[in-house]
């Protein structure tokens, strides 16, 4: 069996290609490169193509026997999104429309998509339940919105069977030190604190000390990126299987604030972090926490390297390893 991996060098897509290798599948990445990195390709035949182009996608689609497909490709930045939403509604929205377009003229019926907990918006219980309502407060968050009520239409009209896995915060580094995360610019909260540390960023700012917290820091539920990745091939199983198309929460059911990350970091790494106090920025919530039963229900799915001193400690190995190396010239 093929499947074909959109995004596959990337952060997430990577790690989730290893797991796949792993696991005996036969990959065809696409990726344009705009983000991601030639560094963290580890396998699989590799077709260097863009999702806005919806005629390489048709032909990877037509020539490679595919029977299912992973979208990992999509812009991320929730700041970048509000300065610029037309970007983002463009991009996201387009290249899975022209994916899902492909896909069924090569009646390729097998999806896992890459969605996100912004689709909840501000949350009215925690932990946060797949059946907590919709309603995302920035454009990042409205393009996985749209997107998922896209495929259940599809499903409905089109017998597209889809898994959309809404990722809470992916964090750590592939516990072997092969992958790990090249964003740029880099906006997750655990390599800036690493990146600072290095020397790499020249000073590193809390977004906001006053939400109702017990310590007033955000609090956030961290997810180790390697069970991230085996949470999508037990999707694909799944999905492989059954044909039941459903949404899945990805986290570990347990918060830390933004201070607690940076004494874990402390603890971690024995290096003293100083930062900056600024306001919270526009959309942050005080508390975001995944309930995970659904994913334990459904996939079987596990926590193997989740622990917040793991997450850092193979997130501390990869960036002294590799730091914030420059740009290769296979990137745009």
């Amino acid at each position: 069996m093929k499947i074909l991996v959109a995004g596959g060098a990337g952060y997430i897509g990577s790690h989730t290609v290893k797991e796949l290798i792993q696991e005996g599948f036969e990959l065809v990445v696409f990726d344009n490169f705009s983000t991601g990195k030639k560094e963290l390709l580890v396998g699989g035949e590799l077709v260097v193509g863009d999702l806005m182009d919806l005629e390489s996608i048709r032909e990877v689609l037509r020539s490679k026997n595919i029977e299912a497909v992973l979208h990992f490709a999509s812009l991320i930045q929730v700041g970048e999104s509000y300065k610029d939403p037309q970007k983002y509604y463009t991009h996201n929205l387009i290249s899975s429309l022209n994916l899902l377009a492909a896909m069924l003229e090569s009646e390729v019926n097998n999806f896992i998509f890459s969605s996100s907990a912004a689709v909840y918006g501000e949350p009215q219980e925690i932990p946060i339940p797949e059946s907590h309502p919709l309603n995302p407060i920035n454009p990042y968050g409205c393009t996985k919105f749209f997107i998922e009520k896209i495929l259940q239409d599809y499903e409905r009209a089109y017998g597209l069977k889809f898994i959309s896995l809404r990722y809470f915060n992916a964090a750590g580094s592939d516990p072997g030190g092969r992958l790990g995360e090249m964003h740029e610019p880099e906006t997750h909260l655990i390599p800036n604190i690493l990146l600072f540390l290095l020397g790499k960023k020249k000073s590193f700012d809390l977004f906001g000390t006053d939400f109702p917290t017990e310590d007033g820091a955000a609090v956030r539920d961290y997810i180790h990126v390697t069970d991230l990745a085996k949470a999508h091939v037990l999707a694909l199983k799944k999905l492989l299987t059954s044909s039941q198309s459903d949404f899945i929460n990805l986290g570990a059911n347990k918060g830390y604030s933004v201070l607690e990350i940076i004494k874990k970091t402390e603890e971690v790494t024995g290096k003293k972090i100083v930062y900056r106090e600024k306001p919270k920025r526009e959309g942050d919530v005080p508390v975001l926490l995944a309930s995970k039963e659904k994913a334990e229900k459904i996939l079987g799915w596990k926590l193997y390297h989740s622990d917040i001193e793991t997450i850092i400690e193979t997130a501390w190995n990869w960036h002294q390893k590799t730091g914030n190396p420059p740009k290769s010239s296979a990137e745009k």
